[in-house]
């Protein structure tokens, strides 16, 4: 007999999920569009270029130091919410909280450590390197996964899109106070800073509101335990899936830091301007791995066959990657609109690269969900495998394509890397559900 399909109901907590977190961030979409809009009109190409340097060094830092913990709060916590056991879920989300909050004062550090020497390579200006110092506390817009983790556990996607509304408030706000006082750069910098704290603050304030009212007293007095014997192997599943996150991330991260050590601070800039319009589909995708790692994770629990996750996974993947279609083509037919409307004419140049670099992020589609699969599998580490061995064969040939074709060379390595982590990721996760 042939193993049931996938209760539709699965399908809609996924995509419901979804549909209230993406309200936030089209929220969000559209307010951004609007801070960019005033910070590249005001910064111009090389000034707007060294901010977004600035603040990718930051977020390069955190992915590689922090040590986020939502995949474990998940993970765990589906199986102590099956047995109804609000202490071992206590203890397990006051373990994740002082991992993370460890994990974010170290990556703070070694970001402000670090500064003055890599500032000077990529073109920044002495005043920027100084600011670099105190802008290093932006490490904590990042550090604020464990709440994610507890509000995707009690599917509270709606708070999740409210908070995705948070930092790019106050970034409109300061980046109209920095352009209409003429601050320039410096005024950019703090006003992204104070909306990554601002972003910090809110989402532990949801988080904790939340588990007060679910666990009340037990969230600070459970029963006396330890949060690694409750949850055998939770150290080696945090280590395999922050490494996953590290390696699928890094490539974004590296590359406009890449570009601008090659190529200077304008060529990043009108590189950062390209990969907006893949904002329309790279949030949307990640969402999309977040929100369906909480119901796969919970089909893993519950003992449901391979063949059911996997189902349902390629339902998932078909959907996202069809829905990026009209995103392509729009961005295809109206690229020089699009860059002339956010960035304006000293922008033009990014035209092209764009079109590429949203071609490269529908490649990618698939990665989130398949990832999510193979966590929820408990094989966190075929991921984090892919990844590494996606980043390591293809990740050093950015400089050489830089070299030989400027900033489209970018856009060639973009489209590669997803698209080999893509098939990659696919076939892992078929074979981990056990589908022939």
């Amino acid at each position: 007999m042939s193993p049931a399909l996938p209760p539709s109901g699965v399908l809609r907590r996924i995509f419901g999920g979804l549909g209230m977190v993406l309200g936030g961030k089209a929220g969000a979409g559209l307010i951004s569009l609007a801070y960019l809009v005033i910070a590249t009109r005001a910064l111009g190409p090389h000034d707007y270029g060294v901010l977004v340097l600035i603040h990718t060094y930051i977020t390069t830092v955190c992915g590689i130091v922090e040590f986020p913990s939502w995949q474990a709060v998940v993970r765990y916590g589906a199986e102590a919410q099956r047995a109804d056991d609000r202490h071992r879920l206590s203890r397990l989300l006051r373990f994740g909280a002082r991992v993370e909050l460890l994990g974010g004062l170290a990556a703070i550090l070694v970001a402000a450590a670090c500064a003055p020497l890599v500032g000077p390579r990529l073109g920044w200006p002495e005043s920027a390197i100084i600011l670099t110092l105190p802008y290093s506390l932006a490490v904590l817009g990042s550090v604020r996964s464990t709440p994610a983790g507890y509000l995707q556990l009690l599917n509270r996607f709606d708070l999740l899109g409210l908070h995705n509304l948070v930092a790019p408030c106050v970034r409109m706000a300061g980046a109209g106070i920095a352009a209409l006082a003429g601050w320039g750069l410096e005024g950019f910098l703090v006003a992204w800073l104070l909306a990554a704290l601002c972003e910090f603050a809110a989402l532990w304030a949801l988080g904790l509101w939340q588990a007060r009212r679910h666990l009340g007293a037990d969230l600070h007095r459970p029963e006396q335990g330890d949060a690694v014997a409750d949850n055998p192997g939770i150290w080696r599943f945090l280590m395999a899936s922050n490494a996953d996150v590290t390696l699928t991330e890094l490539a974004g991260r590296v590359a406009p830091l890449v570009v601008g050590w090659m190529l200077g601070p304008a060529a990043a800039g009108l590189f950062s301007v390209a990969q907006r319009a893949t904002v329309l589909i790279a949030q949307p995708a990640q969402i999309l791995g977040n929100t369906a790692y909480p119901e796969l994770a919970r089909m893993a629990a519950s003992g449901q066959d391979g063949s059911g996750l996997s189902r349902t996974l390629g339902r998932v993947v078909a959907i996202a990657v069809g829905a990026c279609l009209p995103v392509i083509l729009i961005v295809w037919l109206f690229a020089d609109q699009l860059v002339g409307l956010i960035a304006g004419p000293a922008f033009a140049d990014a035209a092209g690269l764009m079109v590429v670099l949203v071609i490269a992020r529908a490649l990618a589609m698939a990665g989130p969900p398949c990832s999510a699969a193979l966590t929820a599998l408990g094989k966190p580490g075929w991921s984090m495998a892919a990844n590494l061995t996606v980043s390591l064969l293809l990740l050093p040939a950015l400089p050489p394509l830089l070299h030989l074709f400027g900033l489209a060379g970018a856009g060639i390595q973009a489209v590669a890397q997803s698209l080999a982590a893509s098939l990659l990721l696919l076939v892992l996760a078929w074979r981990r559900s056990g589908t022939p």
